[in-house]
Parts: structure tokens; C-alpha cells; sequence
């Protein structure tokens, strides 16, 4: 069986199961519109550690070590850990990784690493490279605002179209064997640049690549939207939400009917998230709960995940270069 579908897709000949999920999230995120479909919700976003950086870091801990408990597992019978955040040097994730001990590969694809950690560690374990991988993403808001924007405790005012980084962590077991959805196709994206420079505007920068590996996923598929029950994007909020709709319109494709992006499905209104939410964990614990969920009940059968990332750092902004944007593709099938 040829596993290279069209220019940038694969075909899993033997499809990877996701046998197990976790999530555990921040108060104002265990407050949204997801509440009762978290493992856990902390009480405040530092949780009697030192620093943000170092809740974050106990997070993604606790949900790979929830997700391995969740599958009737161990450590030990995990043969590969693949997991990424957006701090620098993937801080919070290295930290993390010397408590858990196993074999591991750090990513970066910023808001776009749950599905870039879906599709490779799918792809270990149909290439027959690994039995069994943990996945997980994390991002913390107080941690990476003070990274990519200004320090927190100025309480900078952000324009409408902003959005507010997840405080969370999402993670998942992938087997070779097992019950559960299973990943079954994928699609390797490209970067995009259009050209925007401002970082408040992570939708409107994002949106473009998503509608390019859509686009290409549907071509080297032979498939079309209906083919999905749902399509969910990773974090473009409103404004990006609606800029995918409109680019994929102007290619004559209508995902009008069955296209929401998890960063609208995170917050109410009157949380005041402006636009909704980003960071890796938008995508990630929305999947590994609500949506996980529902494909285990039934109530969803296929759904495509684009995981949504932009590439910039504070230095590339510094020196006034525009946002370099990536998404990935990952469909998984009950």
C-alpha cells in the first residue's frame, strides 16, 4: 500500500488508536463554556509553585501521567514521549521530561504541535518504529504573554481582534492496538507568510495556512468537507474563523455547515477573551476532552484537526519581520 497521498499527505495503513485522553486547565478556562469535560481545573494559574513557568511545566506532567493512567498503562510501556509548548527553548516541556524519564522528542510548531504530535507519533507507530506514544501540548497565558508581548502585571490594553492564551495542558496515548478513534490520514503543511507583523493579530496571520493544508488535504484526498462530520481549526478566534470560511469560498468550497475553531469554543462571552482563545493548549484540551468524548460516544464519527501555528518569536518581531504561520492536518475516525 502506498502511504503518500497527492503532494504533502499520508494515508496510515494500519491506523494508530487513540486509546486515551487527558486535560487539566486553569480556573478561567474550567469557567468557559467546557466545564464538567476537564480531568482537572486548578484553583489558581500558578498552583503554589514559583513561578508560571513552573505550573506550566507541572501541568503537561500531570496530563501525560492522566492519560497513561487513563489507558490502564505505565511509564514504562510508553516507548516514546512527543510533546512541545511555546516558551522558549520548549522550557516547560524539558522540565517537565525529567521527571517522566522515557525516551523523547521535543516539538515546536507552536500552536499547530498537538496535531504535528498526532501525525508523528501516528506515523512511529504504523512505520512499526514504537508500540504506544504520548502526546501533549501546554501553554500557560501569564507565562507567554510575558514572553511574546509585555510583562503581565502591566495590564497592557489589547485591541479586539486579540486573543487570550489557554492556560492548560492536553495529552494522548497513541497505540498500535486498542478501542478508540483512530488517525487514519494526514497532511504536512507549509509555511505561510502573508505578510502581517502585528502579534496581536494571531487569526487573521494563522488563517491563510490553515485554508492552504485544507485546501491541499482535500486535493490529495479526493475528498470534500462533507466527508467530515466536523472540521475543527486549532486557535484563529472569530476573526480568523471567519477569514477561513471566506478563503475557502473564494476557492468554491462552502465549510460554512460543518467548520468551528476551538478557540471560539473555549470562553463565554462575558469572560472578555476579545477574539478567543490561542496557545497549543486551545486545540489540546479541547480535543482531549470535548471532542475526544464525543467521538468515543459516537455523537461525532470523523472530524479533520488542523492544528493552527504562527512561527514568530520576540526577536524576529523586534527586528519588524512578519509572522510566518504553519498548520498541519490530522484525521481521526471512530
Amino acid at each position: 500500500m502506498k502511504k503518500k497521498l497527492g503532494s504533502q499527505s499520508i494515508q496510515f495503513e494500519q491506523p494508530p488508536v487513540i486509546t486515551s485522553t487527558a486535560a487539566i486547565v486553569g480556573p478561567m478556562e474550567g469557567d468557559g463554556l467546557l466545564n464538567g469535560f476537564f480531568d482537572c481545573v486548578m484553583e489558581d494559574n500558578i498552583h503554589n509553585y514559583a513561578s508560571w513557568e513552573k505550573c506550566e511545566s507541572y501541568m503537561i506532567e500531570w496530563a501525560i501521567r492522566k492519560a497513561v493512567e487513563k489507558d490502564n498503562s505505565t511509564l514504562e510501556n510508553v516507548d516514546y514521549i512527543l510533546a512541545g509548548d511555546l516558551l522558549n527553548q520548549l522550557m516547560a516541556t524539558h522540565f517537565a521530561m525529567r521527571s517522566l524519564g522515557r525516551p523523547f522528542l521535543g516539538l515546536y510548531g507552536a500552536c499547530s504541535t498537538l496535531a504535528e504530535s498526532l501525525l508523528l507519533g501516528s506515523t512511529l507507530i504504523d512505520g512499526g518504529f514504537a508500540e504506544k506514544v504520548a502526546v501533549a501540548v501546554s501553554s500557560h497565558h501569564d507565562a507567554a504573554e510575558r514572553q511574546y508581548r509585555f510583562p503581565t502585571e502591566m495590564g497592557v490594553q489589547r485591541p479586539p481582534g486579540a486573543q487570550w492564551t489557554v492556560t492548560g495542558s492536553g495529552s494522548a496515548v497513541v497505540t498500535a492496538q486498542g478501542e478508540g478513534p483512530r488517525v487514519t490520514t494526514a497532511t504536512i503543511g507549509r509555511v505561510v507568510d502573508l505578510g502581517i507583523k502585528d502579534p496581536n493579530l494571531m487569526g487573521p496571520a494563522m488563517a491563510p495556512a490553515a485554508v492552504d493544508t485544507l485546501w491541499k488535504h482535500l486535493n490529495d484526498t479526493g475528498r470534500t468537507p462533507d466527508y467530515y462530520d466536523m472540521i475543527y481549526t486549532g486557535d484563529l478566534g472569530k476573526v480568523g474563523k471567519q477569514l477561513v470560511v471566506t478563503m475557502m469560498q473564494e476557492k468554491g468550497i462552502d465549510v460554512s455547515a460543518n467548520y468551528e475553531d476551538c478557540g471560539c469554543m473555549i470562553y463565554r462571552e462575558d469572560q472578555d477573551t476579545h477574539s478567543g482563545a490561542s496557545g497549543c493548549a486551545s486545540s489540546g484540551i479541547v480535543f482531549a476532552s470535548y471532542l475526544y468524548s464525543l467521538l468515543r460516544q459516537g455523537d461525532l464519527k470523523k472530524i479533520l484537526l488542523i492544528g493552527t501555528g504562527s512561527l514568530h518569536s520576540p526577536t524576529s518581531y523586534q527586528q519588524k519581520e512578519s509572522i510566518p504561520c504553519i498548520a498541519h492536518a490530522v484525521s481521526i475516525e471512530q
